[in-house]
């Protein structure tokens, strides 16, 4: 992996773990924001509304800054960081992992808990396939319409992706731009700029 880009899952995955008649349902779920980890919390919450736990993890952001682990009930430390630990094993980000829990009616200890958890997470986990992304920049470009052919070229040669355009009496683009891509696109506008070709970014 490069300064340029990330690991994550392509898509969800299932893990399972059985311990003294208690059952751990693992998921593991690619994520982009907050509001996707809270949507598919509240879906598992929904169709597991009966289980005794739901523990989770996640981490988003290339930089890993911002995770968050959380017990959901069980004793301090015992779930939350333990599927905090898979993702942090396998050097993924933008990933949500939750182990749904169903009481067998024996207490397995903390030393316990935190097996089930961790093999729960790890076994969702295996079952993942993970790939490697580019970090993207969001920047928007301001431009006039006689203007348009060179931007089109922009966009073909730097790989960039339209997110939203509006048309009045200019034209903006509201963009991303690979961060390997950023300074040579970046040097190429203040280029087109000193050549009598005005674009704007934001």
């Amino acid at each position: 992996m490069s300064s340029f880009s990330y690991y994550t899952i392509e898509k969800p995955a299932l893990g399972f773990y059985k311990e003294k008649g208690s059952k751990f349902h693992a998921f593991a779920f690619p994520v982009e924001s907050e509001v996707e980890i809270k949507t598919n919390l509240d879906q598992l919450r929904k169709e597991y509304f009966d289980a005794r736990h739901h523990c989770y993890a996640w981490m988003l952001g290339p930089d890993k800054m911002k995770f968050r682990a959380v017990d959901d009930g069980e004793p301090n430390h015992s779930a939350g960081d333990p599927i905090l630990g898979q993702i942090r094993s396998r050097d993924i980000t933008n990933v949500l992992v939750v182990v749904v829990r169903y009481f067998g009616g024996i207490k397995l200890g903390v030393g316990g808990l935190i097996t089930a958890y961790k093999s729960s997470a790890k076994d969702a986990l295996d079952h993942a396939v993970i790939i490697e992304k580019e970090i993207e920049e969001t920047f928007s470009l301001s431009f006039n319409y006689t203007a348009t052919p060179e931007v089109m070229r922009l966009i073909k040669e730097y790989h960039l992706k339209i997110l939203d355009q509006r048309f009045s009496s200019e034209c903006e683009m509201d963009l991303s731009v690979m961060l390997k891509h950023k300074q040579m696109f970046k040097e190429r506008i203040t280029l087109l700029n000193a050549l009598g070709i005005t674009l704007q970014l934001k």
